[in-house]
């Protein structure tokens, strides 16, 4: 079983705890450990709230979800003006902002960006699940593919593939 949520949002704070709720509620019905849950909301918060900050001119922007065996995939995309990743500087230790970047790669197992240059930016987090004994995450997601000796699929290059999620012509070229 594969599990996928996907919301277009408009660009305002108030967005960021309708995903966060929504993504709390499936990963706790399906038994997935506290800590990952947390760690999944605040990454899932500062990716929202950069585009939120910094995404203009774009009035919305997609969250994709997918629960995928042991792993929770999240593709945060928008489109506005893109950024470079590489710029980014360290803040400061006294520093109140800017912090968001370095939360996500301490949170992810794997943080990738894609940049399209006046198309926007794609964030996409990834972070293996763990379960409470007995959770039905364990027998939905994971034991289906163990009895039948499928592996885990493997990422194809570094860029996450957005499918269908952008307008029409704005589809990003990633695999």
């Amino acid at each position: 079983m594969e599990a996928t949520i996907s919301l277009r949002l408009p660009r305002d704070a108030a967005s960021v705890p309708v995903i966060r709720q929504l993504l709390d509620a499936s990963l706790g019905a399906l038994g997935v450990e506290p800590q990952i849950r947390d760690d999944i909301q605040l990454m899932l918060s500062e990716a929202c709230s950069n585009v939120i900050q910094h995404a203009e001119p774009s009035d919305d922007y997609m969250v994709s979800t997918e629960l995928i065996r042991d792993r929770c995939v999240i593709k945060v995309v928008d489109a506005g003006n893109g950024f470079d990743s590489s710029m980014t500087r360290v803040p400061s230790p006294t520093s109140e902002h800017g912090r968001g970047l370095l939360i996500m790669q301490a949170l992810a197992d794997d943080v990738r960006f894609v940049t399209r240059p006046e198309r926007g930016s794609i964030v996409c987090l990834e972070k293996t699940l763990r379960f409470v004994d007995d959770a039905p995450g364990r027998s939905l997601l994971l034991d289906e593919e163990l009895e039948l000796g499928q592996g885990i699929p493997e990422v194809v290059g570094d860029q996450p593939d957005v499918g269908d999620h952008l307008p029409a012509g704005d589809h990003a070229d990633v695999k």
